[in-house]
């Protein structure tokens, strides 16, 4: 199990750069309606969480590395610049993400929902998907929110759970919100440089 993931990084690693989103994506979002699913922003090097990991003690998770700070300015400063609406932005419990929402965005609400599946059982993470997908219906329905677009912060085990998408720290899947499903339109990644 432990080599199938490494030689599915590797592959990963090998297939490039990913393109840059097109202007026509930026264009999109400005007319609201969309969720978009974020990878948390680069993180000290690692897996999962060390050892004696605490949800809610920081200084016992891998946390944002001085990159994945300006990162997340970065998106956030993006979504600013083009005058793209948000809704609410949820994120998973984990300080990684709760803090690369936080730079983005200058807000957050906690979510478990989003919180890590890495080691959920297969009944657990089933469920969180289960509300995800519950909550991403009521904000489908919601004629007001439909005018924003839902942002859900969290990590790659989920987003490739959602979605079946690999995404790099920093990167943003948006996707429509259909039923009982989200479809993929795109992909933006950040980085301080710029959001692409």
């Amino acid at each position: 199990m432990r080599r199938r993931g490494f030689l599915a990084a590797i592959a990963l690693l090998a297939s490039g750069p990913l393109p840059a989103a097109d202007s026509g994506l930026w264009q999109r979002l400005q007319d609201g309606g969309y969720v978009l699913l974020i990878r948390h922003a680069a993180t000290d090097p690692g897996i999962g969480d060390p050892p004696g990991f605490r949800l809610g003690a920081c200084a016992t998770q891998r946390n944002l590395s001085a990159q994945g700070k300006r990162d997340a300015l970065a998106i956030g400063a993006a979504f600013r610049e083009r005058g793209i609406p948000l809704g609410p932005v949820l994120s998973s419990r984990w300080c990684r993400c709760l803090d690369t929402a936080r730079l983005a965005f200058g807000r957050v609400e906690e979510a478990p929902m989003l919180d890590s599946m890495f080691r959920d059982s297969a009944p657990a993470g089933r469920a969180k998907l289960r509300e995800v997908l519950d909550r991403v219906a009521a904000f489908r329905r919601d004629s007001e929110a439909r005018k924003t677009s839902l942002v859900l912060v969290t990590h790659d085990v989920n987003i490739r759970a959602l979605v079946g998408e690999y995404l790099a720290q920093g990167e943003i899947v948006v996707a429509r919100p259909g039923p009982d499903r989200l479809d993929v339109v795109g992909r933006l990644r950040a980085q301080a440089t710029g959001v692409e």
